[in-house]
């Protein structure tokens, strides 16, 4: 018996103002509901532009409580559609103690849960340990809403392959990544390619190594360094959806806003499993070590 849920992804430009964000999601939301989405994805930090290309302490006036003005817009949002809304937050928890948070709202506006981002990148362009305390929920943990349990991380998480394995474990039906990334205008187009192609196979491959659908939602366009310390960094877009396969069923361009439309079938996750029995082939018995930062020949 299918299990299906049609899916959108929204991909956009972000501003520095959040007002004017809102209103260009709420218009792309607006835009897809003729497909009558059971979940919609937005990409990580989408009411404002990318602030972590530089280490700037003003920049924490952007942060607000799990209850604050983006959360809820979202909640409006998820009852408007009637969707299940997974939206992104930089999170002001208590003085001093800031995350990058994924919001999930059902479709009758109530929080279902939240994820702070685990793995957090400190790179030029992408100075994000400046801004967000890694989080502390106890592993990864899927969320429930009323169309299933979402595997819920954010951006920088997507290339580890053991938050993926463990949602998963835990009975994830869906991984999804809301993600801002992009690449340095000085990096050749070659590089530019290699980059991209990295981002799209890691997270195929956790779609293909656990049998499960991915949802990777990246914004687009040119956002200036503020502290004009480099061009700034150009969003790759590139968003995609993929079935419990790895196979493409919806995937965006580089450059433009667009809506990424899906119909899964969750049950085909069982089916795929049937051939496919990874899960059942898994040598637990000899994976110690994988908690270890590094296997040191001398210890």
């Amino acid at each position: 018996m299918s299990r299906n849920i049609q899916v959108v992804g929204i991909q956009q430009q972000c501003f520095t103002d959040k007002t004017q964000s809102y209103q260009r999601t709420a218009q792309l939301i607006e835009q897809s509901l003729s497909s009558h989405p059971d979940l919609i994805v937005l990409q990580e930090l989408h009411a404002t532009q990318y602030f972590c290309q530089t280490e700037e302490a003003h920049f924490f006036d952007l942060a607000e409580p799990l209850d604050g003005p983006t959360a809820q817009f979202l909640s409006e949002q998820a009852v408007k559609a009637n969707s299940v809304i997974i939206g992104s937050i930089f999170e002001r928890r208590a003085a001093g103690i800031y995350h990058n948070t994924a919001l999930v709202f059902d479709k009758d506006g109530s929080l279902a849960g939240y994820y702070r981002k685990m793995h957090i990148p400190d790179d030029p362009g992408f100075y994000e340990k400046y801004y967000f305390t890694p989080g502390d929920t106890p592993g990864f943990e899927p969320i429930q809403t009323s169309i299933g349990k979402l595997g819920v991380m954010v951006c920088w998480d997507q290339w580890y392959p053991e938050g993926a394995r463990l949602m998963a474990l835990k009975g994830a039906e869906v991984l999804i990544y809301p993600t801002a990334i992009g690449w340095d205008l000085e990096d050749d187009k070659e590089e530019q390619g290699r980059q991209r192609d990295a981002w799209i196979g890691v997270q195929r491959g956790h779609s293909i190594a656990n049998n499960l659908p991915v949802i990777a939602i990246n914004r687009v366009g040119h956002e200036l360094d503020p502290s004009e310390n480099s061009q700034g960094i150009a969003f790759w877009g590139h968003s995609f959806i993929t079935g419990p396969q790895g196979e493409f069923l919806d995937h965006a361009d580089h450059q433009n806003e667009c809506i990424l439309k899906a119909n899964i079938d969750l049950q085909k996750i069982e089916s795929v499993r049937r051939i496919w029995p990874y899960f059942r082939d898994r040598r637990i018995d000899q994976y110690k070590g994988l908690d270890a930062r590094y296997l040191d020949d001398s210890k």
